[in-house]
């Protein structure tokens, strides 16, 4: 199961980092279109979405009576599904700032790194108990590693379609 779940940590962070390079610092922050978040504050939510892991994986666990991948599926469903639009919530709003692309992308790259070193740490079938999302049970950390990449997948989809929105103009 860790290799398999390292395996698609490093695949979905390449194709992020690879969306997150096609942009000039100038794009990063040109909304395509009214309404839409630019990618810098796209890339910002995948960030405040996807940090902090390691805490939470630190935290109070137990072991699961349930199947540690029972959540997955659902995930998948829900975030790889583009013809559902989302709301996000306010605390994983990005600032309507301008953000710079090599700071993102170092964040990015540290995120990477830590759900890699989580993935060799911790055994992924226990269960956390310190956080859950509305409407779920609680996560075991597979499931949490596995909402964190479906999340960054969604968001990478999100990232080429504005560029290639903003190289249609």
């Amino acid at each position: 199961m860790k290799a398999t779940v390292q395996k698609n940590i490093v695949e979905t962070f390449k194709k992020l980092n690879e969306s997150v390079s096609s942009f000039s610092q100038e794009e990063f922050n040109i909304a395509p279109y009214k309404g839409s978040w630019t990618a810098g504050q796209t890339v910002e939510h995948i960030i405040k979405a996807c940090s902090g892991y390691p805490k939470l994986f630190a935290g109070n666990k137990k072991n699961t009576i349930r199947k540690p991948d029972d959540n997955i599926k659902e995930l998948e469903g829900i975030f790889l599904n583009f013809n559902i639009k989302m709301d996000s919530p306010d605390f994983l709003k990005p600032e309507i700032i301008d953000y710079n692309k090599n700071s993102q992308t170092l964040a990015l790259l540290k995120i990477e790194s830590e759900l890699l070193n989580s993935c060799e740490t911790y055994d992924l079938t226990l269960t956390c108990l310190d956080f859950q999302l509305p409407h779920f049970e609680q996560f075991t950390i597979y499931e949490w590693i596995s909402f964190a990449l479906f999340h960054a997948q969604r968001h990478t989809k999100q990232l080429n379609a504005i560029l290639h929105y903003m190289t249609e103009l």
